[in-house]
């Protein structure tokens, strides 16, 4: 069985169990279909995909590219929507700690980064009062998971799932986090639907200049504030997930990082990664590995030495 998104790319992720998106019926829930025709096999198409960009020389500070992040991502309001909290702290972490010392035996040139990622503003199935389609969490729950990350020499993304909100409502709340100098940002195209869409019902999109609106509002405030640059995290697995590609803004003071968020096979993923992140090129590339979505039917998670046989080596590397 297959398990792939429109256009051939990798499967979205799970909404209905993962995401805490609530669908008004079973027809909801999934929304895979068999690819069109087979992956190719690793190392074709190739020369479809354009010479990577040389990224600006890093700043002070900068996280990138002398750092691979390695991230685990999810919400403490319910294990099913990732690893973050899937188990108790301690757990978490000595996995974790497991996965960042294959990381290094995988590359020992460059040194690795552990982060927790939070989805800080959570897709809804349901309108809510205002009318936006999104939960957002609450400070506690941010200062818990910062707590956690600041224990155990770990970043902090937060991200967000905009649902039919704006990033221009949403970045305000998360402006006394994201002025400390280890927290970043994260944006998930799948959950921005516009002003009609209703969340896991169908791929939402994001365009350069959403994008660009992010990167502005970090630039911002890494000057006004005298902060080490940001890291910028958005999630891709389809071709429109993601439009005019070209017109992102690279800035040194923030570092864009696009993540290929799918889940299947080896091989789907791989072909995705291809086709949807390689093929488009921005800055920074990301790589997301799901426990449980990437292993059904019996295929085995990608090892870290499989994910850096790609080109460009991915320097995020995410788990669910």
């Amino acid at each position: 069985m297959v398990l792939v998104a429109v256009e051939r790319g990798a499967g979205q992720q799970d909404t209905s169990r993962q995401q805490g998106v609530t669908h008004k019926s079973p027809a909801h829930r999934t929304r895979h279909r068999a690819a069109r025709k087979p992956p190719v096999a690793d190392g074709a198409d190739l020369d479809s995909t354009p010479p990577w960009p040389a990224p600006p020389e890093p700043l002070p500070g900068s996280v990138l590219p002398q750092r691979r992040i390695v991230a685990f991502y999810g919400n403490p309001l319910s294990r099913r929507m990732g690893v973050l909290a899937e188990k108790p702290v301690d757990s978490m972490f000595a996995r974790l700690d497991r996965e960042v010392e294959a990381w290094k035996a995988a590359d020992s040139s460059v040194v690795v980064q552990p982060a927790l990622h939070l989805i800080a503003v959570v897709a809804q199935g349901n309108p809510g009062k205002d009318g936006k389609y999104r939960q957002r969490a609450d400070t506690g729950l941010i200062e818990r998971v910062y707590g956690w990350a600041r224990s155990h020499n770990a970043l902090l993304f937060l991200d967000i799932q905009l649902g039919r909100s704006t990033l221009k409502e949403e970045f305000p709340r998360l402006l006394p986090f994201l002025k400390r100098p280890d927290v970043h940002l994260g944006l998930d195209p799948e959950f921005a639907v516009g002003e009609h869409g209703i969340p896991g019902t169908r791929i939402g999109t994001l365009d350069a200049k959403d994008v660009n609106q992010a990167i502005d509002l970090l630039d911002s405030l890494v000057r006004t504030d005298s902060l080490p640059p940001k890291v910028l995290v958005v999630h891709r697995f389809t071709r429109d997930m993601l439009t005019h590609y070209d017109r992102i803004r690279i800035d040194p003071r923030v570092q864009v990082v696009i993540n290929m968020d799918g889940w299947g096979t080896p091989s789907i993923k791989r072909y995705s990664y291809r086709h949807y992140v390689a093929k488009y090129p921005v800055e920074y590339t990301g790589f997301k590995l799901f426990y449980h979505n990437d292993t059904k039917e019996g295929y085995k998670l990608m090892t870290p030495a499989d994910v850096l046989a790609l080109h460009p080596r991915p320097v995020y590397i995410q788990y669910q």
